[in-house]
């Protein structure tokens, strides 16, 4: 088995204040992480839920895909991203097994991770990310 665990759930919002703020009141969730994703164009906030995050993504250039996302199909679930101890490893497992790949090799992500992310078309819809620690 590939995956590990669940490592996040990645929510693209317009406006992460208030999404935080949101999920402060509704849940008494705290953020955990916070970082701008320069290569992505995004800012996150990372909520931690047991071992795992809701991750809340904004776009911080109109050009950004979570900026096309919100645009084409409105704020909410943007992609899952898994948990796995070598993304080179899961990301060539995909791939064999028909995904198609957006990364061609793991590249840097946010808190120090290694990620890939793998197109929801071959995925059954959904995008999905490979999150490697470090």
């Amino acid at each position: 088995m590939l995956l590990t665990e669940i490592d996040h759930v990645a929510i693209a919002v317009n406006d992460l204040e208030a999404a935080i703020d949101y999920y402060r009141r509704a849940f008494g969730a705290s953020v955990d992480h916070r970082e701008v994703v320069e290569s992505d164009g995004v800012e996150e906030a990372l909520l931690k839920v047991a071992e795992s995050y809701v991750q809340l993504l904004t776009p911080t250039r109109p050009d950004s895909p979570v900026a096309k996302a919100i645009e084409k199909r409105g704020e909410g679930l943007h992609h899952v991203g898994y948990r796995v101890a070598d993304c080179g490893v899961a990301l060539a497992a995909m791939v064999a097994a028909g995904a198609k790949a957006i990364d061609a090799a793991p590249r840097p992500g946010s808190r120090g991770t290694t990620v890939a992310f793998v197109h929801p078309k071959g995925s059954f819809g959904t995008l999905i990310e490979l999150v490697q620690e470090n």
